[in-house]
């Protein structure tokens, strides 16, 4: 990348037009010793995530290592029975899955221990509700566009959404092949987008994005007024409304900006994630803090203002993964953030937040949108039931 280094001095100064918002495992070797690293024990291996329940596992589920999300492109002519008959598949074989057991067509029985936490989430686009004929039962799941949006159709839309989570990426890949073999004869692949968290870290701490950022920090405390849906169609209580965004990151040119450029912009602490104006990560920044020269101590632009949301009701729980995909001929990354949130409302919750982002966040100089899809995600079910009944039944 050509030009000078960006210093903090120079987006306060400069006044850089912006538009948008930022809204694993690991590799062993052999160890000094020459021994090779040995495998964890399978009696520790990680448990299985609850499957059944009024809501569907995989969105207030302690998130896991990987993930995987998947839109599908409904066949023409596939009718509300038709769909019903492939949700109750697709439930069948994620419940035995999630269990750590076999799918009932499954090649590779032998794959589907250990259930790693392993759960599998399913949502319903535009495109469905009109393949069933349930247009007047569509919930408001379409998005404004956004200024900032460099949308790519490859990683737009879809009909259908199978999110599949797990601390395993062989438990992932084995349930992804079933799941997408399940659907293949109702459904085409339209995108596939994979994930990964850092895994060698306490469970509970916030994860750092590819640009180092500690990403997650605030989130709903009352998950049954942020993100359950209570009211509204009657099919729909218990379940929530999904954004995906996949935001591209210019890690070449984040690398080129200073420490202070970079706080700056956040209006965050690189090392421990506490606003500028606090000391730990969780404290609340002080929006209203001055300087010596009387300039806000956290920028009218910096992302933790634009992003906050005071009332706690009107957060999104937000479900972040890190891609890395491709290394061109001269280094340069394809990476980014699959950036999942999960709300009651996307007119009062999602809309107002990046619609501020859109317009004047700063961290827009490195990020930009190229994917967005929106989904509406039943409740869940009971042993005998099966996901989607509350609206194909």
């Amino acid at each position: 990348m050509g030009g000078r280094p960006v210093s903090r001095r120079g987006l306060f100064l400069g006044g850089a037009a912006t538009a948008g918002g930022l809204a694993g495992g690991y590799v062993t070797g052999r160890a000094a010793t020459g021994r090779p690293p040995r495998e964890r024990p399978r009696d520790q291996a990680p448990a299985a995530e609850p499957f059944h329940g009024p809501h569907q596992a995989g969105i207030a589920t302690p998130p896991q290592n990987h993930a995987a999300f998947v839109g599908f492109t409904l066949r023409p002519g596939t009718s509300r029975e038709a769909l019903g008959r492939l949700m109750r598949l697709l439930t069948d074989d994620a419940r035995r899955l999630a269990a750590g057991r076999a799918g009932l067509a499954d090649a590779q029985p032998e794959l589907a221990a250990p259930a790693a936490r392993l759960t599998v989430t399913f949502g319903f686009g535009p495109g469905l509700f009109t393949a069933a004929g349930l247009e007047d039962r569509r919930p408001g799941i379409e998005l404004p566009g956004f200024a900032v949006d460099r949308l790519e159709d490859r990683w737009n839309g879809g009909d259908l959404l199978v999110q599949l989570c797990a601390d395993d990426g062989v438990t992932l890949a084995h349930a992804l092949r079933l799941i997408v073999k399940d659907a293949r004869d109702f459904a085409t692949v339209r995108w596939t987008q994979r994930g990964f968290r850092r895994a060698v870290q306490p469970r509970g701490e916030t994860q750092r994005n590819l640009m180092g950022q500690l990403d997650g920090t605030v989130q709903p405390s009352d998950l049954d007024r942020a993100v359950w849906i209570a009211d509204g169609p009657a099919w729909l209580r218990g379940g929530t409304l999904m954004v995906l965004r996949r935001i591209r990151m210019d890690l070449e040119k984040w690398d080129e900006a200073d420490e202070g450029a970079k706080e700056f912009a956040m209006g965050r602490r690189i090392g421990d994630g506490s606003p500028l104006t606090g000391r730990a990560e969780h404290d609340d920044p002080d929006l209203e803090a001055v300087d010596g020269a009387g300039l806000p101590v956290i920028s009218e632009v910096a992302h933790v203002r634009l992003a906050r949301t005071a009332d706690p009701s009107l957060r999104m729980l937000r479900r972040a993964y890190n891609y890395d995909e491709a290394v061109s001929a001269d280094g340069v990354t394809d990476s980014g953030l699959l950036f999942a949130s999960y709300q009651a409302d996307l007119a009062r919750q999602f809309v107002p937040v990046q619609r501020r982002l859109a317009e004047s966040d700063q961290l827009n100089l490195w990020t930009t949108p190229i994917g967005s899809a929106v989904f509406a995600l039943p409740p869940g079910c009971g042993p005998g039931g099966w996901i989607g009944e509350t609206l194909l039944g």
